[in-house]
């Protein structure tokens, strides 16, 4: 678990591979339920925290603002992550499904007791977060955010994400 300071907030990341009960985090966050609340990222699409800390950032302006786009704060991270405009799909997309395995979890402002809570939520393996770049599923990446092979040439997959999270609005 690591912690990043984002204009006077915190967000709290852990990465876990192995997962198993998928299925029950998802049913527990839609039934609104999940206790400590808590965002869940398919981490095959994070090759970097820095386009996570992006879509954080433009998470708490929109709080800031009393503008959230969805429901929850934590709901509207994984839909900042995606890069879409289309709620449904950007939580189904870079959101858990019942078979994702490998688990970003995320929380805004956690106290240490919070965290351990929402470690003990995830069945799976906690893992350091220096292991995303390794781990992402590239291929899967840039079909998503339309990534080309010569944008890539000049810029790395995470710089590609965040200008893409940081310009959906503005499109």
């Amino acid at each position: 678990m690591k912690a990043f300071e984002i204009n006077g907030n915190t967000l709290s990341l852990a990465l876990f591979i192995d997962v198993t009960n998928s299925r029950e985090l998802l049913d527990s966050m839609q039934a609104g339920t999940l206790e400590p609340e808590a965002a869940f990222l398919n981490a095959s699409l994070i090759p970097d925290v820095f386009p996570v800390l992006a879509a954080a950032h433009k998470t708490l302006v929109s709080k800031s603002r009393e503008s959230l786009t969805t429901r929850t704060l934590h709901s509207e991270l994984v839909y900042n992550y995606s890069g879409s405009k289309h709620i449904t799909e950007s939580l189904k997309r870079c959101g858990i499904s019942e078979s994702t395995t490998y688990i970003i979890a995320a929380r805004f402002n956690a106290t240490v007791d919070e965290m351990k809570a929402v470690e003990r939520l995830v069945q799976g393996k906690e893992i350091d977060l220096e292991e995303l770049e390794g781990r992402a599923n590239q291929a899967q990446i840039q079909k998503h955010y339309k990534i080309s092979g010569p944008e890539l040439g000049i810029s790395s997959l995470a710089d590609a994400i965040t200008c893409r999270i940081a310009a959906r609005d503005a499109l």
